[in-house]
C-alpha cells in the first residue's frame, strides 16, 4: 500500500472512530448505535447519533443530525468539499441527505442488508439525478461497527 493510501486509511480510521463514539452514546441512551460526524478541513464540523426515540422523530438519523450540526456551524446547508463518517451504511433518507448536502466523500463502517441505500439494497449515490458525484469508502472499521450493532440487538431481543 503506498504511504498515500495508507495516510488516507489512517485518517478515514480516525475519523471513523469519533462516529463510533457517537454510535456508543447512542447505545448508552437506548438507541440503535449508530454515530456519524461531518468533517472538512480536519476539523469536525458536526457530529450527531441516532436519537429516534429519544426525540420521537423518526427522521433524527444519526447522519441527518451530523448534517444539521454541521450546516449551522458552517452557516451554509451546502457542505461542498466535506466528508460524513457514519457507522452504518446510509439509508435512502439519508443517503438522499448527503447528496443535497453536496458531501464530497462518504465513509461508512458497516454495511446494512436490510435497508443499507448505498451499495446494499440500492445504489442511490450512482447515477444520481442531482448529478452530484459522491465517493464511496465502505468498510472502515467495519467489525467494531458491527459488533456494536450486533450485541445492542442481541441485548435487546435477550431483555425484551
Amino acid at each position: 500500500m503506498s504511504e498515500n493510501l495508507l495516510d488516507g486509511f489512517r485518517s478515514h480510521e480516525h475519523w471513523l472512530r469519533e462516529a463510533l463514539r457517537e454510535a456508543e452514546l447512542a447505545a448508552a441512551g437506548g438507541e440503535v448505535p449508530v454515530g456519524a460526524v461531518v468533517v472538512r478541513d480536519g476539523q469536525i464540523l458536526g457530529r450527531g447519533r441516532n436519537q429516534v426515540e429519544q426525540l420521537q422523530d423518526a427522521t433524527a438519523h444519526a447522519e441527518i443530525l451530523a448534517l444539521g450540526a454541521a450546516s449551522d456551524r458552517a452557516q451554509s446547508w451546502r457542505l461542498d468539499g466535506a466528508t460524513l463518517y457514519v457507522t452504518l451504511e446510509p439509508c435512502t433518507m439519508c443517503a438522499g441527505a448527503l447528496l443535497l448536502a453536496r458531501i464530497q466523500t462518504l465513509v461508512f463502517g458497516a454495511v446494512d442488508p436490510r435497508a443499507g441505500a448505498v451499495v446494499s439494497c440500492a445504489r442511490l449515490l450512482q447515477g444520481n439525478p442531482y448529478r452530484h458525484a459522491v465517493e464511496v469508502v465502505g468498510g472502515i472499521l467495519a467489525p467494531q461497527c458491527s459488533e456494536l450493532l450486533q450485541s445492542f440487538f442481541q441485548r435487546r431481543r435477550r431483555d425484551g
